[in-house]
């Protein structure tokens, strides 16, 4: 059976910003503005790779989502904690692709020596909330009014995952 994931490449960077950029041109969900050009997708994605994992799904040839970890905060102490970020094609939504993803993603980051995975979650955000507790996430805390889009402020929550537990 074909294993629907795999590592990004550059060359899924069109097939990203195609999923991404939905979000960000009509959602809170990003607080990006703008969209992202494939150019800086691809520097991204090897920005991202360079230290940690930046994973595809792929059915019938199209990229239905990615997940990937991405260094918290710079400052030496934090080298054990990570952002993670998952997005579905819209259309791909409540089909499993998202746990299946970061179930990958925390496999491949456990050998790294990755403590703790930080969710951030722009509100209200029901499915990812969702999928964030069933992956083991909890609820830490709250920034409200942190961000400014489409003329309104919106809040953001933030769960964590100890790896070294065992997840559902």
């Amino acid at each position: 059976m074909h294993d629907p994931i795999r590592a990004a490449t550059a060359a899924d960077a069109a097939a990203i910003c195609g999923i991404y950029n939905h979000y960000v041109e009509h959602t809170t969900v990003s607080f990006e503005t703008e969209a992202i050009p494939v150019a800086a997708m691809a520097a991204r994605i090897a920005e991202v790779q360079a230290q940690f994992p930046w994973l595809v799904y792929e059915e019938g040839g199209q990229v239905l989502g990615y997940a990937y970890a991405s260094k918290w905060k710079p400052r030496a102490a934090y080298a054990q904690s990570v952002e993670s970020s998952v997005y579905l094609h819209r259309d791909a939504a409540g089909r499993g692709i998202g746990k299946q993803l970061y179930a990958r993603l925390f496999a491949q980051l456990r050998p790294l020596g990755v403590h703790l995975v930080i969710g951030g979650i722009a509100q209200p955000n029901d499915a990812s909330v969702a999928l964030h507790e069933r992956m083991g996430f909890v609820k830490v805390g709250q920034f409200n009014e942190v961000g400014r889009k489409f003329g309104r402020w919106v809040d953001v929550g933030y769960w964590q995952l100890k790896l070294e537990e065992e997840q559902p």
